[in-house]
């Protein structure tokens, strides 16, 4: 009797050597079928991967826990099944060097070589790649969202507001719909000034490519400062530097003199490089002028990582202040509405990055000293002479809100902490006629201030933390200009009437104090001095993560 069975073994005899046989592009399907009878299944040789220690060890994974967490929500089943997901995985880790990150930090290497050779690979070798393009697809979403470093442990203070997001689910998604392109595209940063970055970056490794025996540089060595009219030995190498750095130096000879001629090269090389612009050669311009191209490259990659931390979506309707380039911008709609120049905190009172939304502003304010401030300045001044709150027009106040009597503290005790120390509206008040608030745990303000000459310094990290904003009176009639009852000349009268008077802002603005050193500008690459040095710790910081 004919057995029915027979051309059905015949069959799968056939296939399983066919399939063993069969020449495989790279990146071919990757299969658990061609096991033999008496083997794991696929679900299981994947949950006994993760039951044994010495294979994830082995495998050197990145995310073990949250790789395992997919597997077991899915039933452990493998996920890499066509060629479509696994080419645009391996196309995506390839592309990644565009973003500033390195491919092989998601396996790129050992990924081309088992998808070339994955005809050759079987058994244990197929999981160990079915979970390693996993924990690459998970590690590769992380780090385009959230960035490869925690901000958190390099900032004093950090507190973005940045919705989270469910990668597993991110991924989930990419398997159903086969679109792993577009939810890597869904969690990059698409805001211009990254966008702007990337090109930046696609240049500077276009010109390190090309450079045939490498840049040219002339070192200039460290010393005492260097200003107009003196004489220094360093000076030819200072002429030479700008002229490799493309800056004009209207002079032929060059002898050790510092003549005006390069003394306006110097300057021009200050205001491009975002330094005081004082003419004087002293450490901060030379360290610039010593920098390289490569050196410009890394800090656009410090840069990208930056812009990585922050948050997908500022909103409709924000201020942003770039804390390093000292410039606060105000955007409606992805339209600049206005720009205005701003002083920040000092290096011992770094402005802090946050966000926050503003609530109301306040005409004529009155201003009650932080407590560093109170700490450090005020009372070891009036410790020091009694005539220093005066002078200063600082009024002392208990708790209950009483005025007390300068004299009758003890300014070598504890005591003094305990009061409330407050200037009056005026002229002097050092927040001018307007401050501007988010309430914050920080007690940081946008505010006017007194002392608008020192906007016109290109250096302005003045402040103790607060960011004094030019025009802010301007900015604040822009912020009520949904409120009728408040025109520009009912917010003058205000103003002039002395009187301390808080407004409320009821249109919805958000506020973020952020830090960059690098963007791009009427299609070129603009840096800035990294005023509280974070650019090389990241740097060295993401070496070490590779």
């Amino acid at each position: 009797m004919f057995n029915s069975r027979i051309p059905t073994l015949i069959c799968l005899i056939l296939t399983f050597f066919s399939c063993r046989n069969e020449q495989k592009n790279p990146g071919d399907e990757i299969s658990f079928e061609e096991k033999s009878i008496g083997e794991l299944a696929e679900t299981s040789a994947i949950a006994g991967f993760f039951s044994d220690s010495t294979e994830t060890k082995k495998l050197n994974l990145r995310s073990t826990e949250a790789v395992a967490d997919f597997y077991k929500t899915g039933g452990y089943e493998p996920v890499w099944k066509t060629h479509q997901l696994r080419e645009d995985l391996y196309s995506g880790i390839r592309a990644i060097s565009e973003e500033g990150l390195e491919p092989e930090d998601y396996n790129e290497e050992y990924l081309r070589n088992s998808l070339t050779n994955l005809s050759s690979l079987y058994g244990q070798e197929r999981v160990r790649l079915e979970i390693l393009l996993t924990d690459s697809f998970y590690q590769l979403l992380h780090d385009l969202y959230y960035g490869k470093l925690n901000p958190e442990a390099l900032y004093e203070i950090w507190d973005i507001k940045k919705e989270d997001i469910e990668i597993s689910m991110l991924m989930k998604k990419a398997f159903d719909n086969e679109g792993i392109t577009e939810v890597l595209n869904s969690v990059k940063p698409h805001h211009p000034v990254y966008n702007g970055l990337k090109k930046s970056l696609a240049e500077f490794n276009s010109a390190l490519a090309s450079e045939e025996s490498g840049e040219k540089i002339t070192h200039i060595e460290e010393g005492q400062i260097i200003k107009p009219g003196e004489e220094d030995t360093r000076i030819p190498s200072v002429v030479k530097r700008l002229k490799e750095l493309n800056i004009s130096v209207d002079t032929d000879s060059v002898t050790s003199a510092y003549t005006p001629a390069i003394e306006q090269a110097v300057k021009n090389f200050q205001e491009k490089y975002g330094l005081e612009i004082d003419g004087i050669v002293g450490s901060g311009t030379i360290r610039n002028l010593n920098k390289t191209r490569e050196d410009r490259r890394e800090q656009i990659l410090a840069n990208l990582e930056r812009w990585r931390w922050f948050p997908r979506d500022f909103g409709n309707h924000y201020i942003i202040v770039n804390i390093p380039n000292y410039q606060l911008t105000v955007v409606r709609e992805g339209n600049t509405i206005s720009k205005h120049k701003v002083m920040v905190g000092v290096q011992a009172r770094k402005t802090p990055v946050f966000s926050d939304e503003i609530e109301y502003v306040v005409y004529n304010p009155t201003w009650t000293i932080p407590p560093t401030i109170k700490k450090n300045d005020v009372i070891p001044g009036a410790a020091k002479d009694i005539s220093y709150l005066r002078n200063r027009n600082l009024k002392v106040y208990s708790s209950s809100g009483e005025t007390i009597d300068p004299s009758s503290i003890d300014w070598n005790s504890g005591e003094a902490l305990k009061y409330t120390y407050r200037q009056e509206a005026g002229s002097t008040n050092p927040l001018g006629r307007v401050k501007i608030i988010y309430p914050n745990q920080y007690l940081i303000y946008l505010h006017d201030t007194p002392s608008k000459a020192l906007f016109e310094r290109n250096s302005r990290a003045q402040s103790s933390g607060c960011v004094r904003v030019q025009d802010a009176i301007g900015l604040s009639k822009y912020l009520l200009s949904n409120r009728e009852q408040y025109s520009s000349e009912k917010i003058d009268s205000i103003i002039a009437s002395g009187k301390t008077t808080k407004v409320e802002v009821t249109q919805p603005v958000n506020v973020y104090h952020l830090y960059w050193t690098a963007w791009r500008e009427n299609n070129k690459t603009k840096f800035t001095e990294d005023i509280y040095n974070t650019d090389e710790e990241i740097l060295n910081l993401l070496q070490k993560n590779q």
